[in-house]
């Protein structure tokens, strides 16, 4: 294998265990600075935590994400199903919330992007198209801006 192909990340198969998958990276993650081996080595992705809008209890997911100027650019694509993934109503009810970026811990404020801003912002999520040509519904493009 050559060294370019070596630095290029490899596709990941969706498991069919999504939470029990998402936990072990949420703790390696936090285990290793935000570095992750296997299948999601390579992988840009933070850990964003929100406030669940029924039970009020912390939640944590694992998302690739973008940078926009020192602005932090996810979607909110539920692996392109037609309804938006918990997290994101989550934040449309409180849009507080908390990041974890390699060993750095901070709070963010989250808007959704509006559709001037779509286009420009979805340039830094390069599998946003591939994402919203699986799904009939707009995928939210989520800005998650660093309060405090």
């Amino acid at each position: 294998m050559s060294e370019k192909e070596d630095s290029v990340p490899r596709k990941v198969e969706i498991p069919s265990d999504m939470l029990a998958f998402n936990k072990a990276v949420i703790a390696e993650h936090r285990a290793n600075g935000g570095k992750l081996g296997g299948p999601m080595e390579g992988r840009t992705v933070l850990l964003l935590t929100t406030t669940g809008r029924r039970s009020g209890e912390q939640r944590t997911t694992v998302l690739g994400y973008g940078r926009y100027r020192d602005r932090l650019v996810v979607i909110a694509s539920n692996n392109a199903a037609p309804s938006a993934p918990a997290w994101y109503h989550n934040l449309l009810a409180d849009p507080n919330a908390t990041v974890e970026l390699g060993s750095e811990r901070f709070n963010v404020r989250a808007t959704t992007a509006g559709p001037d801003e779509r286009d420009e912002l979805g340039k830094v999520v390069p599998y946003l198209e591939a994402q919203q040509q699986r799904t009939a519904r707009e995928i939210p493009i989520v800005i998650l801006d660093r309060v405090g």
